[in-house]
């Protein structure tokens, strides 16, 4: 059964559908992560869970080490037999659909990404809900689009409305979802992809509001009023070291991730299991010792209430901070190496606040006469952070802008942003998602370019070295036509006023037809072709072949359609030399990182 493509409006309901399943699955989502945080560290059976502020010590006592053991053991049998998909932080594999699977997502990883993120997040595990529930958003989504066999296209702009979608509920950011979706996964921007992402992204965020409320993520008391006042323009240069520390923190978490993914694997190749539970027993003990002598678990779960504390300067010991950092990066790094279930989105917040306010800190007990506020650090470091881990730099700068409600922040924002991107791009070429495509083989585009060739028209592309001949003709006629004019690269032939069949100068010269030079020019194999206006562009003239299968295609002047309104053609050598000169258009990045 051939694929269907909708219309605008069919494809605006559609996303509408997504937003609502996007929003009500983060409601669900977190509900699930409260229901197993509950059952875990206090053996209750509540929903009441709220991430931004820290829970109470477990009764556990010293036994709490032992509850992302046994979550772990749970997210191994799910992932492992109904899932592989949903391990890890979720983002690449919907990456990897839309490149690499035509945007096919199956069902099923919606259901166990919800249940083995929930259970790696609830017991302990140090990874986010937002990657999970992009995953969550996307796979229903691409379930929509495969109910209703829409075309490659429309199914993978629903992928992008899903997860956008999700992004924008979790965080009360409509706009960080929809560059979300712009940045990571739309592989076209036009108005027939970003109308259906923003319709997804808006009603996600209404949605989410209706069961979280119109509040911002983080409240940041501090920096109500605007922190950055032009007539200190020195303050800009620290953020540029702050920047630059980021970069290479983001560096060193990117290749902690994987390289302790490499080291569990090397070390236990054959236990998924055990692998899983031996990473979760570190990261318990972690948390555990975090909380027996500094009050609070901290580093456990998404972190939200840590990273509260950093910005109302609850936290506002420099080396504490810096310890913080060191803790979450491990601890994260140990959660998805060993095989967990859950995003980064969280942990890169947390190391950006933590770092960006010990530098805030620091910076403020030597330099106080230029009154910088570490809060303003700390939230500058969290879209630092998260710019340089996921390549993500817009959605970092407007979610943070969305998160405060402060555009004072902009300017400082987007310049740590611009320098911790640039750092870890020239120290590691790839960020946390590309990184594990790139592990498997699986590259995808490091920019949208504009596909400058595609303006271009059927009359500019086309070759018109080219000649008629009778069918009726003999072969040795053809080979003395060949023969007369080097230049000759098409020939057409012709019958009673029509055009017959097309013949390339190579195609003649490899045929086995020339065995007897005096049979006529029909019994030559014609290449297949199809007919097209001067005007048509060039996408369309790929397209039209590709769905007629046809090697090349004659180009027609308006007419008839007889020999005399051939204006010329177009096949693969015209077609490559097309794509060549866009080319010239964008930068050799062959050698660079």
């Amino acid at each position: 059964m051939e694929n269907k493509q909708y219309g605008p409006f069919i494809l605006a309901l559609l996303s509408f559908f997504t937003g609502i399943v996007a929003g009500c699955g983060a409601y669900l989502f977190r509900n699930l992560i409260a229901f197993f945080h509950n059952l875990f560290f206090y053996g209750t059976l509540s929903l009441s869970y709220d991430a931004n502020i820290h829970g109470n010590a477990s009764p556990w006592g010293v036994y709490i080490v032992l509850a992302p053991v046994i979550g772990s053991v749970i997210v191994v049998y799910l992932v492992k037999n109904f899932a592989p998909e949903a391990k890890g932080h979720g983002v690449p594999e919907v990456m990897d659909a839309i490149y690499y699977s035509k945007g096919f997502i199956r069902p099923m990883v919606a259901v166990v990404k919800s249940l083995a993120s929930a259970l790696s997040i609830g017991s302990g595990g140090s990874v986010g809900r937002e990657g999970p529930i992009a995953q969550i958003g996307s796979a229903f989504g691409s379930t929509l689009g495969q109910v209703l066999r829409a075309t490659p296209w429309q199914n993978n702009v629903l992928i992008a409305a899903g997860a956008g979608g999700g992004i924008a509920a979790t965080f009360n950011t409509p706009l960080g979802g929809l560059l979300f979706a712009i940045e990571i996964l739309l592989y076209e921007i036009s108005v027939r992809t970003l109308v259906p992402v923003i319709i997804a992204t808006a009603t996600a965020t209404y949605i989410g509001q209706l069961f979280f409320g119109t509040y911002p993520a983080f409240r940041i008391p501090d920096i109500e009023t605007p922190f950055f006042h032009l007539d200190k323009p020195l303050v800009l240069l620290a953020y540029v070291g702050l920047g630059i520390a980021l970069g290479m923190v983001s560096v060193v978490f990117i290749n902690a991730v994987y390289g302790f993914e490499d080291l569990f694997e090397t070390i236990l190749p054959n236990s998924e299991y055990f692998r899983h539970m031996s990473g979760m027993f570190l990261v318990g003990l972690m948390f555990m010792l975090m909380q027996r002598y500094s009050g609070h678990y901290f580093i456990e779960g998404v972190g939200y209430a840590t990273i509260q504390d950093i910005l109302t300067m609850t936290l506002h010991g420099a080396g504490f901070l810096l310890l913080l950092v060191a803790m979450k990066l491990i601890a994260t790094a140990l959660t998805l190496g060993s095989g967990g279930s859950g995003g980064i989105f969280s942990p890169s917040l947390f190391m950006g606040a933590s770092l960006g306010g010990a530098y805030g800190i620091v910076l403020n007990s030597f330099l106080p006469g230029l009154g910088i506020s570490p809060a303003a650090f700390a939230v500058a470091g969290m879209a630092g952070s998260v710019g340089a881990a996921t390549g993500a730099a817009l959605t970092a700068i407007v979610m943070t802008l969305e998160m405060t409600l402060d555009y004072s922040v902009v300017i400082p924002v987007t310049l740590t942003v611009a320098i911790s991107f640039g750092v870890r791009k020239l120290l590691c070429r790839d960020s946390i998602y590309t990184m594990k495509l790139a592990r498997r083989g699986h590259l995808v585009p490091e920019a949208l370019h504009s596909t400058i060739h595609n303006l271009r028209k059927a009359a500019e592309i086309m070759d018109t070295c080219m000649a008629t001949i009778p069918s009726n003709s003999s072969i040795l006629d053809l080979m003395d036509l060949i023969g007369k004019d080097k230049e000759l690269r098409w020939i057409i032939v012709t019958d009673a006023g029509n055009v017959t069949g097309l013949l390339s100068r190579e195609g003649v010269l490899e045929s086995d037809a020339f065995s007897n030079s005096t049979d006529p020019v029909a019994t030559v194999p014609s290449l297949s072709y199809i007919t097209i206006r001067e005007d048509l562009q060039f996408y369309g003239i790929i397209v039209r072949m590709r769905l007629a299968n046809a090697s090349a295609a004659l180009v027609m002047h308006e007419g008839s359609g007889s020999p005399e309104d051939v204006a010329g053609v177009i096949g693969e050598a015209q077609i490559s030399q097309t794509v060549s000169q866009g080319a010239d258009f964008f930068p050799i990045l062959t050698g660079m990182n």
